[in-house]
């Protein structure tokens, strides 16, 4: 490529990183939000997080349209390739976090009964490990980690091994007392949402460690295409 092409393509990467980073900041703050609001009964922080999931939707659409143009313009080869496809899976992914942060927000004003409520202390554990999923593998992917997106993936087990626990504590409870079934199933919701954060997070890491390093972990072959 002639030098300013090369330069151009520099800058559409970096602008591509950079709208990736925005919706993953977004994302990680909406998983924090969400769980302040559900725990607190916040009903304005979570419409706050439910009208931050708009901002997310927008982002991946800028991240759409200019890896699509990059494709188109630029025919990136190999490594440069990888860079591309990667973003652009990535964005797909965080907007679907957002969009769990949202699924979670949406349940605050359904729990009764918040205090000494046994089934919603069990959340915020589970909430924490798979926020620092997405918050780590977001450094990862800044890093072009791959040796720590390796790690990350295999953190996941430990988040679903909690949602496990958590779920027979929750249908234990359901059982002992019924009146609360309602809020407990509503809090089975959430967590069910926790845990998906959790697998998207180690989606996320699986194609970073495919665009740093051209090579699927052994787990999964089926993330990003071989360039």
């Amino acid at each position: 490529m002639a030098e300013h092409t090369v330069k151009a393509f520099d800058e559409d990467i970096t602008r591509l990183r950079g709208l990736v980073a925005e919706m993953g900041g977004l994302a990680e703050l909406s998983i924090t939000e969400a769980m302040d609001a559900l725990v607190g009964g916040n009903e304005e922080l979570a419409t706050s997080v439910i009208a931050r999931d708009k901002r997310i939707d927008q982002l991946e659409g800028e991240v759409d349209r200019l890896a699509i143009r990059v494709l188109a313009l630029r025919a990136p080869m190999a490594d440069d390739l990888r860079e591309v496809i990667a973003a652009l899976k990535i964005a797909g992914v965080i907007e679907r976090i957002g969009d769990y942060a949202k699924n979670i927000a949406k349940r605050v004003g359904h729990i009764e009964g918040r205090k000494r409520f046994e089934p919603l202390t069990l959340l915020p554990i589970m909430n924490e490990l798979a926020s620092d999923m997405v918050h780590d593998v977001l450094t990862a992917y800044a890093a072009r980690d791959a040796v720590a997106a390796a790690e990350i993936v295999r953190r996941d087990a430990k988040v679903d091994a909690i949602y496990d626990s958590v779920f027979r504590n929750f249908v234990s409870y359901m059982v002992e007392n019924p009146a609360t079934i309602s809020s407990v199933a509503q809090l089975m919701f959430v967590a069910r949402n926790i845990e998906r954060i959790g697998d998207q997070a180690t989606n996320i890491a699986e194609i970073v460690h495919y665009a740093a390093t051209g090579t699927y972990l052994p787990e999964r072959e089926d993330v990003i295409p071989p360039a």
